[in-house]
């Protein structure tokens, strides 16, 4: 993370004016001040990364402002300089919060290695800062189909090289997961691992995302920001759903991805970076192009290693291999004894054609371990598993009553059986009800991607009763 502006804080003239200079070679902002009050006055008006400062001044002690700075929640860091050094002195120094401590007399080379390592531990803090707030998955890339075994081919070849993957596959085919691989495969599997999801974030605020911002650029904008680009530096940056990205954003991202820089927002100065991309999309990528919704030189910026992740239905010698160990990792997550699966739970769950991938796999399993009794196995019921497919396809295991539907008397054919697509189609309207025609939030409700919801309203003519 760049050091951008210092303040050097010491009465000595020749020493101010040698740190400056050196500082000023390499590209940094820099001021100075001869006393603790001129110090505080620079505090005032300006924003630093780092101070470095001088244990003692004529109208009183370095350490002070130390202690003060030092309570600060937005703080810079802080070299303390001394011509008059212990081991003590630096030792307290230390725990008052000083990043370092310089000995007078010192080389010029000695400032511009604190100044580098002081880059790389703000790296380091905005890394960790930004990582408290993810949830880290730690699911194990498992499978032994045909079609995965062809993926591990590929990520073998790729994972260890600086090329930029596109990873693209239906919604809930793992992705994300694949591109973990990478880049633990990868030569920078040390370095940041840096995500960003590019449909969760506004438009108004996906640029800032990913280059950051200067103070006062927009309403708002408080403090300086990096973006995830800059947390990315000397690692590797996952763009999850570039699709979702708007041209002009795209043409900023051509640019990082050819030059390997870029401003932030509100900012004049260029930032270089070292960044791997990998990225993710559910969509073809090819048709956005051709219908003019997607850069073509982006996409064949991306697209240096394709990567397509298949759908479960095409691997259906790992369902119950995954079944097994989503099992076994639910029932240690809510401290459930199930058995297992019964022989008609397998059964139902091989025959069901999973629309949400492995992401419905997964839900499937934990709420059939939160449904299921105690020391008993999971039987068909407790799965919930809604089949939408044709209404000749082979009779699925029936769902449970959805929460929505509890307080409707269940109507009834001649006979008390109702036709597959008769079913399907109340299951869409009551989903569709209960979230006032949103279509992602029923799809969500309903456990199927919203291209298969679009395909059955247009089928059952109820495109009318969506927002």
């Amino acid at each position: 993370m760049a050091i951008e502006k210092i303040l050097v804080v010491d009465d000595e003239l020749i020493i101010r004016k040698s740190i400056e200079e050196i500082l000023r070679a390499n590209r940094i902002s820099v001021s100075s001040a001869g006393t603790l009050a001129d110090a505080e006055k620079q505090l005032g008006r300006n924003s630093f990364d780092l101070i470095l400062l001088d244990v003692k001044l004529p109208d009183g002690e370095g350490t002070d402002l130390l202690d003060r700075l030092s309570r600060q929640a937005l703080k810079p860091l802080i070299i303390m300089m001394s011509g008059y050094g212990t081991v003590e002195s630096a030792v307290a120094c230390m725990k008052a919060g000083a990043f370092d401590y310089l000995l007078k007399p010192f080389s010029l080379n000695q400032v511009e290695v604190l100044v580098r390592k002081a880059e790389s531990y703000r790296q380091v803090l905005k890394v960790n800062e930004y990582l408290s707030h993810e949830i880290v998955g730690s699911r194990d890339f498992l499978g032994e189909s045909p079609a995965i075994a062809r993926v591990r081919q590929i990520l073998r070849k790729v994972g260890p090289t600086e090329a930029t993957v596109l990873i693209s596959g239906e919604n809930g085919t793992g992705k994300e997961l694949i591109a973990n691989e990478i880049f633990k495969a990868s030569s920078r599997a040390g370095a940041p691992y840096i995500k960003v999801n590019c449909a969760a974030v506004t438009e108004t605020l996906i640029e800032s995302e990913f280059f950051g911002h200067e103070k006062g650029s927009f309403t708002g904008a408080t403090e300086r920001r990096e973006g995830r680009f800059e947390l990315a530096n000397g690692g590797t940056l996952l763009l999850d759903e570039i699709s979702e990205v708007s041209p002009r954003v795209q043409a900023k991202l051509l640019r990082v991805l050819q030059e390997r820089e870029f401003e932030r927002v509100g900012g004049s100065k260029t930032i270089k970076v070292d960044v791997r991309v990998l990225a993710t999309t559910n969509r073809d990528l090819k048709k956005a192009v051709a219908d003019g919704e997607f850069r073509q030189d982006l996409y064949y910026r991306l697209n240096v290693v394709p990567l397509v992740v298949p759908p479960l239905r095409e691997r259906q010698g790992d369902i119950m291999l995954l079944a097994d160990a989503m099992l076994h990792a639910a029932c240690r997550s809510y401290g459930s004894k199930v058995r297992g699966f019964s022989p008609a739970a397998r059964e139902a769950m091989l025959r069901h054609d999973w629309p949400g991938n492995v992401r419905e796999l997964q839900n499937t399993i934990e709420r059939a371990v939160i449904l299921s009794e105690e020391n008993k196995f999971i039987e068909p019921a407790c799965l919930g598993l809604i089949h939408f497919g044709d209404a000749d396809a082979a009779p699925r295991i029936p769902a449970p009553q959805p929460i929505w539907e509890l307080d409707s008397a269940p109507s009834s054919v001649s006979d008390g059986v109702k036709p597959l697509d008769v079913i399907e189609r109340e299951h869409i309207l009551r989903a569709l009800t209960a979230t006032h025609g949103n279509r992602t939030q029923a799809a969500h409700l309903l456990k199927i991607s919203i291209r298969t919801l679009r395909n059955k309203l247009n089928e059952y003519k109820l495109e009318s009763l969506a927002a």
